[in-house]
């Protein structure tokens, strides 16, 4: 067991959309912190972040993976967070722990907007961060339209931001190539080198007025929140850079500022100067502890989950942030012993034996204990519920069962395991089709948790599309004669009922009642009939449950030795079976009510495509609590949704999403129901497809 004793921490997280560059980044900088001697690549699936053989099979990142590294005694704490949205829930939780984040993004002013839910979340929340332009090598810039260039996509960011962005460097650019920056604080002039430390330069010439420029603007940006730099300013007082970083640091510790990094992980350009900038200006842990109103003094251990793995070799292991107090290996929290505690490098573990208020570490053995959990050591009283963040809606299900039968009892067990690992996902056995529906957010979500599924719990499963749960219903009225008679030798069995059965109003579901008058059927039997009535009602004359329908048992008659409550019942059955096919049944479909999100831009796409799906506009306004976005509602059929979650993100560069929940039951065209009929026969099945 090695625990060196460092200074200090830094927890910071990298998000960014898919295809940024996050696990590249996250490559790099453990390579110029000297935690790796050489560094991976996404496309040889041998990096630190992307460790998970579900990650490597894609080239993506489909978990946070949390990488310890020191870098000039502060040990930083690094969670590499997936970009992909249907992984959005994952990025949030690890957010919830951390002091400061890195936005990495692409410069291309057309993909700015998929920033916009991950700006929102961390302006949400509070949360430090600052802006890290990636692939500034593939930046569409000739001569000397890097300055423009630059500045136009600035403008584009700021958009999305509701914190003001502030340049910390800016580009020196020779020809199409990306050479080194500036430093708009110390105005500087770096060279970059492949794999090395930037070289020191003049600053160009021909690049001092635009510095000029962006270097006041940095300054009259942070003086908006320090008065005494505001005077300097307006006395013509070259402020000292400390004096400068000073702000910077307090600035983006409150949260009040976005300061905007530039590089190419990939050649390790900018790695280091944001190395320096995460140490010299991202927030501390006892600053955000304070921020957060922990007790940096008290005795009692607070600590919070931020990601459960289950890893083949060591089992269950937590991915802790200690917010108050110590916490030491074999600590009871929440009446659970915590087996070895860890600093992280992806999958490698190396062991500690304790960790202070301000870590964050993965702690083993945690069992029961599922992602979000608030922790504590006190036994006297129960801890207070950390804030954690909220679930995202589930979007796209899959109905799944074991290739094995045998394995249908262990099924329940890996699932329970899975949603620890991923609360974004849900599991359902559905009371009409009695498929077991898998809930996530997306065809690659879901096919990652049946990955680890047969890869962990060795569980390989068939999936097919979940049936929709139609119903059935009746138009008109009418009577209907049973009659059950039946001799066997001995005591027989007789049963006769006359039935009215009639339609309710949509919602009001069944009503039994009974008229019977002078004990033509005695009431011992009477419970009988309803018992019939209901079991027939399972799968009407169309094949599905029955549902909105009144039966009145209004006569009847007896065989004072033959009769009995079982004779009743079949007569009941046959009596609905007789009577319904005339009532004119008629199929029901399951109707959503839906809220759309979306960029305002994409609204008109969006009524396109719900009113393209049969679903009815119920309206649409701006979101209040989300500028530039606008919320549609509508009523859309279960049938049209199961990849309605696929198109909108097609139509909305992959941002916009969905909140629904179950509203009524609606009959099903005509056109459609034969449709839906051939389907279930094809299927033998009285809940098919549709």
């Amino acid at each position: 067991m090695n625990q060196k004793v460092v200074s200090a921490t830094r927890n910071v997280a990298i998000v960014g959309p898919y295809l940024s560059g996050k696990t590249t980044l996250l490559e790099s900088l453990l390579f110029v912190s000297g935690a790796i001697t050489r560094k991976g690549s996404t496309k040889d699936g041998n990096t630190v972040g992307d460790s998970a053989a579900e990650a490597r099979d894609r080239s993506m990142s489909v978990e946070v993976a949390a990488a310890s590294t020191e870098y000039k005694d502060i040990r930083f704490n690094f969670l590499d967070c997936p970009g992909s949205i249907e992984f959005a829930q994952e990025t949030y939780n690890a957010l919830v722990g951390v002091d400061a984040a890195v936005v990495v993004c692409e410069p291309v002013i057309e993909r700015v907007l998929t920033l916009a839910p991950l700006f929102k979340f961390l302006d949400d929340w509070q949360i430090p961060h600052l802006v890290f332009i990636n692939k500034m090598d593939r930046f569409n810039c000739i001569g000397d339209a890097w300055g423009q260039s630059y500045r136009e996509l600035l403008d584009t960011l700021k958009l999305v931001s509701t914190r003001p962005l502030v340049l910390h460097q800016y580009p020196i650019g020779k020809g199409e190539q990306l050479t080194g920056f500036i430093d708009l604080v110390t105005e500087q002039a770096y060279l970059y080198h492949s794999s090395a430390p930037a070289d020191p330069v003049p600053l160009p010439e021909s690049l001092q007025e635009q510095e000029h420029q962006a270097r006041t603007q940095l300054l009259e940006t942070l003086a908006d929140f320090d008065d005494h730099l505001l005077e300097e300013l307006l006395e013509e007082i070259e402020p000292p850079q400390d004096e400068i970083f000073q702000d910077l640091r307090m600035e983006l510790g409150a949260d009040l500022i976005v300061p905007v990094f530039l590089g190419v992980a990939e050649q390790d350009y900018g790695v280091r100067p944001l190395m320096d900038a995460l140490l010299r200006e991202a927030p501390a842990p006892e600053t955000t502890a304070k921020r957060r109103k922990f007790n940096g003094n008290s005795q009692t251990t607070l600590a919070q989950v931020l990601k459960t793995y289950y890893t083949p070799q060591g089992g269950k292991l937590s991915l802790v942030r200690v917010w108050q107090g110590q916490l030491t290996d074999g600590m009871m929290l929440n009446g659970v012993r915590a087996c070895g505690l860890h600093h992280m490098l992806g999958q490698q573990t190396n062991s500690i034996s304790e960790a202070s208020a301000g870590e964050i570490i993965a702690v083993g053995r945690l069992e029961g204990i599922a992602t979000g959990t608030t922790l504590s050591n006190n036994t006297e009283q129960s801890a207070p519920e950390l804030p954690k963040a909220e679930a995202v809606t589930p979007v796209y299900a899959l109905a799944i069962a074991p290739d094995k039968r045998k394995d249908e009892v262990k099924l329940s067990g890996a699932l329970t395991k899975l949603l620890e690992e991923d609360p974004s996902l849900a599991w359902e056995q559905h009371g009409d089709t009695n498929e077991i529906i898998l809930w996530g957010q997306g065809e690659i979500h879901l096919q990652v948790a049946l990955d680890r599924l047969g890869r962990k719990y060795n569980l390989p499963m068939t999936t097919h599309l979940p049936r929709v749960p139609y119903k059935e219903t009746i138009r008109r009225p009418t009577s209907s004669h049973g009659r059950y008679k039946h001799q066997s030798g001995g005591h027989g069995q007789f049963g006769d009922v006359h039935l009215d059965i009639k339609p309710l109003p949509r919602g009001d579901g069944f009503n039994f009642s009974q008229t019977i008058v002078g004990g033509v059927v005695p009431k011992q039997y009477i419970p009988g009939v309803e018992v019939g009535v209901r079991e027939y009602l399972v799968q009407g004359p169309l094949g599905f449950p029955v549902v909105d329908v009144a039966v009145t048992l209004t006569n009847g008659s007896y065989h004072s030795v033959d009769s009995s409550e079982q004779a009743f019942k079949q007569a009941a059955r046959l009596a609905m079976t007789q009577g319904m096919p005339n009532c004119e049944p008629t199929l029901l479909e399951p109707i959503m009510v839906i809220e759309v999100s979306a960029p305002a831009e994409f609204t008109a796409k969006v009524l396109q495509l719900m009113t393209g799906r049969r679903g009815q506009i119920l309206g649409y306004q701006a979101r209040s609590d989300w500028s530039g976005w606008d919320c549609v509602s509508g009523y859309l059929p279960q049938a049209e949704m199961h990849d309605f979650i696929v198109e909108l993100r097609s139509l909305t560069l992959g941002i916009g999403f969905f909140d629904w929940k179950y509203h009524h039951l609606q009959e099903v065209p005509g056109k459609l129901t034969k449709g839906v009929l051939q389907t279930t026969s094809s299927n033998g099945n009285g809940n098919g497809n549709g």
